[in-house]
């Protein structure tokens, strides 16, 4: 009996060099635009950890899409809320109040739950990407209220970025398929 195994044309170490120097422009080279490409590089490995196959974007990029998004919404509130409560205070509760619902909603989506890494990745990119001030905060705004959601607009660009790096990278490899016979005698060589 023969099982169908793919075989890489490019290895997977030089396959992911490549990836990495393709990469570079976009945090290098965009000044003020430039994507923060820890982001990228993340998503990218959720790629991987999803399998490796274009059917895991159909699972990673809403999942992650959504948190970075309902993350953003929660920082707006912060920041709306920010100056009349005390010091963080209005962080600890909109963060306590919008993750909690974030992970609550989870039960009611296949989506979310088998997405649930990239989904609780989106919630700590947003967080990372906004608190780094990884994104342009005077090219669109400067409105502190408005601000979130331009780092929101970052975080789900540096995820659109890594899930192409990932497609991208085990694409280059350029795997086809070989035959393998799992039969024992065919592989054992013939004494003449």
């Amino acid at each position: 009996m023969a099982t169908t195994e793919t075989k890489e044309t490019i290895p997977l170490w030089l396959a992911v060099a490549i990836t990495v120097v393709v990469s570079l422009p976009f945090g290098l080279y965009l000044d003020k635009y430039n994507l923060p490409l820890w982001v990228a590089f993340i998503v990218w490995a959720e790629y991987f950890a999803l399998g490796a196959k274009p059917e895991a974007l159909r699972l990673m990029l809403p999942s992650y899409a959504l948190a970075a998004v309902l993350t953003g919404i929660t920082m707006v509130a912060v920041a709306v809320l920010a100056p009349s409560l005390p010091k963080n205070a209005a962080l600890a509760l909109c963060l306590f109040i919008g993750v909690g619902a974030m992970v609550y909603i989870m039960r009611y989506s296949k989506t979310l739950q088998a997405g649930s890494l990239p989904y609780f990745n989106g919630i700590s990119m947003l967080l990372g990407v906004y608190f780094t001030g990884a994104y342009p905060t005077t090219a669109f705004t400067t409105d502190p209220n408005l601000l979130p959601l331009v780092a929101t607009l970052w975080t789900i660009l540096g995820g659109v970025l890594g899930a192409a790096l990932g497609w991208f990278n085990v694409t280059i490899t350029f795997p086809r398929p070989v035959s393998r016979s799992s039969s024992p005698q065919a592989s054992t060589p013939v004494k003449v």
